[in-house]
Parts: structure tokens; sequence; C-alpha cells
């Protein structure tokens, strides 16, 4: 594997973590909405990772991270009787999503240290790099 190739792998985590934040902002963004059925609340949402590997004839394997897609948590979120909310039902219920915020806080530290993980490789073979440039001299 060359040095180079750490470059690709590092900055596809770094974009693949970056999306995961963006749907983990977008959860806890709307963690607190409610509506006046299950079909329409927000339900949570995360991002698929896949493990790419391309194994070139040429002796040495390509590696990266995409995401594959986006899924929904279908579970239904709570449903509360507050028959004076504007948003409630005919029977009176508010459905609220179905996001769990500490579970999404939990989520947002591990992508924000996964993030920073792939910047610290990206340096640290930035170095590798300039000191064997400097062994030259």
């Amino acid at each position: 594997m060359s040095l180079f190739n750490i470059f690709d792998i590092a900055g596809s985590g770094m974009s693949a973590q970056s999306v995961r934040l963006n749907v983990t902002a977008s959860n806890l963004a709307n963690a607190d909405s409610v509506s006046s059925s299950s079909g329409e609340t927000y339900k949570s949402r995360q991002p698929i990772f896949q493990a790419i590997l391309d194994d070139a004839q040429k002796g040495y394997v390509k590696g990266s991270v995409q995401v594959v897609g986006i899924v929904e948590n279908n579970t239904i979120g709570r449903k509360e009787y507050n028959p004076s909310h504007p948003m409630a039902d005919k029977e009176g219920y508010i459905f609220h999503s179905n996001v769990d915020p500490m579970a999404e806080m939990a989520n947002m530290m591990s992508a924000s240290r996964s993030y920073q993980n792939n910047v610290e490789i990206a340096n640290t073979s930035k170095q590798l790099l300039m000191r064997t440039l400097q062994m030259g001299k």
C-alpha cells in the first residue's frame, strides 16, 4: 500500500463521519417534534457505511469508506394524550418522534472522535512523507 493511499482512506473516512455528524444533528434538531399521526412524525435516521476494497492488479489494495444509504428507524415514538395541543388528532393524542437524545449524543461524540482520528492519520502521514523527502537532501 502506498503512503499516498492513506490520504484517500482518511479522506473517505472524514467524509463518511461528516455525513454521520450531519444526520445526528438532524435527529437532535427534530427530537422534540410532534405530529397528529405516527406516520407523519419525524423518525430518526442512521447512515449505512460500506468498506470498499479495490484489489488492483499492480499489487496493492486501495481502500475507502462510502455511505451507501441513510435508513429510517421505523419504531413508533411515544404517544401522549394532550387534547389541548394544536397538533392533537381527533382522539386528543399527539405523537412524538422516536429520537433518543442520549443515544444521539453518544453517536455524535463517536463520530466526532472518528473524524479527529482520521485527521490525525492524515497529519501523521504528511509528516512522514515530509521526513522522507528531507532524507534525500
